[in-house]
């Protein structure tokens, strides 16, 4: 049987964003708490009960998290505009060598209400 585990954190970051609609503050430097989940998919291993130590899936997290935490995300390298969903492809792209049975990543900014989440094509 297949199981889902996941973890959650948050960062606070500072950015800027060329929009069409609300775009006079979004063009300011401004910033928010952004809440970010990562979810694992696999089989329980049997010797251990568990698709993977949440220890380890914490300790990655917590090396990605240094390069998005009080920084300004126009400046992050690889993230391109920071925008929800570059910033699920961004978190998808750098924990998925080192977490091999990621499937998704979620990232939302509680304050507005507003989220996105990226999933692993299936058979991949």
């Amino acid at each position: 049987m297949s199981c889902e585990i996941s973890q959650t954190f948050y960062f606070d970051a500072a950015h800027t964003l060329n929009r069409a609609i609300e775009a006079e503050g979004s063009k300011r430097v401004h910033g928010h708490t952004y809440n970010a989940e990562v979810f694992i998919a696999g089989t329980p291993d049997p010797a251990t009960g568990m698709v993977m130590d949440l220890g380890l899936v914490r300790r990655e997290i917590a090396v990605l998290r240094e390069q998005l935490d009080h920084h300004m995300l126009d400046d992050v390298p690889g993230l391109g505009p920071p925008t929800l969903e570059n910033l699920c492809h961004f978190i998808f792209r750098k924990l998925s060598p080192r977490l091999p049975a990621l499937a998704s990543v979620r990232v939302w900014r509680e304050s507005l209400g507003d989220g996105c989440r990226v999933t692993r094509p299936a058979g991949r």
